[in-house]
């Protein structure tokens, strides 16, 4: 199990408040409230481990036919929708919701050529909300791939402030390699074209990037 590099940050923060919080309950309160401190500094110290956790997880062998989930997490929608952004045509959206016990790397489905990167400014409505995927913070990549172009949505919730993405535009992108960080609870959104065989069924649990989200025939 790895450590994050988008956690390192969070856990400074964390050790600093922790050591201050526990050096004054020891100097100046009782002794119930330095073990109060103590148990509170270990709790927040586990959850920002847990929350910034990196497992070491085997990477399925690259093939351009299979698109994998970018993210951990519940299946929450499946449905045939019109994407206005970029692809401006129907198309099957699959959405996962990453609670924050979950695993928050986000990775590449595809191989591809990254066409289209934005990040949009927005509200933090709980992630499982409908409107979520148009008003809350979002930040889109769109692959170019041999079936199509393929629509990623990576969406803020209610308790995240940030969307961390690492492409490029033009930027040749490889299957199941990392391309982003949601922190603090979120969900992903993915714009499939109508060809797409849909592999996964609501309230289903995948990882990433084991699990397949959809096929396309040969």
């Amino acid at each position: 199990m790895r450590f994050h590099k988008q956690g390192y940050p969070t856990l400074l923060v964390t050790l600093i408040f922790s050591a201050v919080i526990i050096f004054a309950a020891k100097q100046f309160g009782p002794h119930w409230l330095y073990v109060i401190a103590m148990g509170l500094s270990l709790f927040l110290l586990i959850v920002v481990l847990q929350f910034f956790r990196d497992p070491f997880r085997k990477k399925p062998t690259s093939d351009d036919n299979k698109v994998y989930t970018p993210a951990d997490g519940k299946v929450v929608v499946i449905e045939k929708t019109m994407e206005t952004e970029y692809i401006k045509e129907e198309c099957w959206q699959v959405s996962v919701f990453m609670s924050p016990l979950n695993v928050h790397i986000n990775r590449n489905p595809v191989n591809g050529i990254v066409a289209y990167l934005k990040y949009h400014a927005g509200k933090y409505l709980v992630a499982w909300h409908p409107k979520s995927s148009t008003e809350n913070e979002r930040f889109t990549t769109v692959y170019k791939t041999k079936h199509g172009n393929i629509l990623i949505r990576q969406i803020a919730g209610a308790l995240a402030r940030r969307i961390v993405n690492d492409l490029k535009e033009n930027e040749s992108v490889k299957q199941s390699e990392e391309m982003g960080f949601i922190k603090f609870g979120s969900r992903v959104d993915i714009f499939l074209p109508l060809s797409a065989n849909i592999e996964v069924e609501l309230n289903q649990m995948v990882k990433s990037p084991t699990d397949l989200i959809a096929t396309f025939n040969s």
